[in-house]
Formats: C-alpha cells, sequence, structure tokens
C-alpha cells in the first residue's frame, strides 16, 4: 500500500460519508469545545462554585518558624494568596497558642479558601469561644456560607455582624457580594 492509500488526500465528503460520520465529527469537536473551555477558564473541572478546582491541595510541610513568629507568617501568607501555606501556619499557631481566636479565625478563613469546609467548620467552632460574639466572627461565618453557596446561613451571619457593627466597611462589601449571588440565583 503507498502512502495516498493509507492518508486520504482528499476531504471527506460528509454527504457521501454518511450521517454517522458527521455525528462522530460533531461530537469530537464538542469534546474538544469542553475539554479547552473547562482548562482556559480555571485550570481543571469545573465545580459547583465555577470553574476552579474543587479543592486546592494542602502543601505537607512549610518552613520552620519561631513560635512567636508564626501567627505573623500565616497571615502573611493569607495576606499574599498563598492559603494553603496560610492554613499549616495557622495550624501551628493554634498548636503554639491554643486560646488565640485571631489564630483559629485565620485557620477557618484559610481552610474557606482552599475548600476544605469541613475543616473550617471545626476551626469556627474553636474560634467562637474565644471570640464568638465579635463582628469578625460572623462576617467570617457568613462569608463561609456564601463560598458554599448557602445564603440564607451567610445573610442570617452577616446581619449579627451588622447589629454589633453597623458601619464595617468589609462587612457591608460582604452584603453586597450576598445581594449580587441572590440576584444571580433568581432569589430577588
Amino acid at each position: 500500500m503507498s502512502n495516498q492509500e493509507i492518508f486520504r488526500t482528499q476531504p471527506i465528503d460528509p454527504v457521501r460519508s454518511g450521517w454517522r460520520s458527521s455525528l462522530a465529527l460533531l461530537a469530537c469537536l464538542g469534546v474538544a469545545f469542553l475539554v479547552s473551555a473547562c482548562t482556559a477558564m480555571g485550570g481543571g473541572l469545573p465545580s459547583s462554585f465555577g470553574n476552579s478546582m474543587a479543592a486546592i491541595e494542602l502543601p505537607a510541610t512549610v518552613e520552620p518558624y519561631p513560635d512567636d513568629e508564626v501567627l505573623r507568617a500565616a497571615k502573611a501568607h493569607f495576606a499574599e494568596g498563598n492559603y494553603g501555606h496560610a492554613a499549616r501556619y495557622y495550624e501551628r499557631a493554634v498548636e503554639v497558642e491554643p486560646t488565640d481566636g485571631e489564630a483559629w479565625l485565620g485557620l477557618a478563613a484559610s481552610y474557606d479558601r482552599v475548600r476544605r469546609f469541613d475543616l473550617a467548620d471545626r476551626a469556627y467552632w474553636s474560634a467562637a469561644r474565644y471570640v464568638g460574639n465579635r463582628p469578625e466572627y460572623f462576617n467570617n461565618v457568613g462569608y463561609s456560607y456564601l463560598l458554599r453557596g448557602d445564603i440564607q446561613k451567610a445573610r442570617s451571619n452577616f446581619l449579627k455582624a451588622l447589629e454589633l457593627d453597623p458601619d464595617n466597611l468589609t462587612l457591608l462589601n460582604n452584603l453586597e457580594l450576598l445581594r449580587d449571588s441572590a440576584r444571580k440565583a433568581g432569589m430577588t
């Protein structure tokens, strides 16, 4: 067999080759479009929270810091958007000082950002013992529920925070995010 017999040099005519070939071609193009759209938008398969990965892996280890600096390192990593590393440093911070409500809130928020809501719930439960009556606590819990798509629980927590601190700009911005989410979900 020559190369010309193996490889077609003429384009495939869908009318002459039949409808099955056309359907197969359309199916292949559709799959290619979906794969390219998913990878272009978030680097992975779509999740229920948009086109991003469902969870970000937590690092196995992080650089050691002295006990009196670990909370500062955790805050710095969180501020830089390194939420997995921040979670690991906050874990160490609550080991060093288990009654530090700020460390527990930071740990919960870091878990929220890596979509480990099971761990975030535990950290919020611990944070409640030390800072459960502060607006930051209710705001963070509300934001956690907003990330999960639970608009009713988010609203309830944001309103509790609003009662405690009606002029807090972060809280007011989060309430606006909640309104936008509700609008998009058709709840208004």
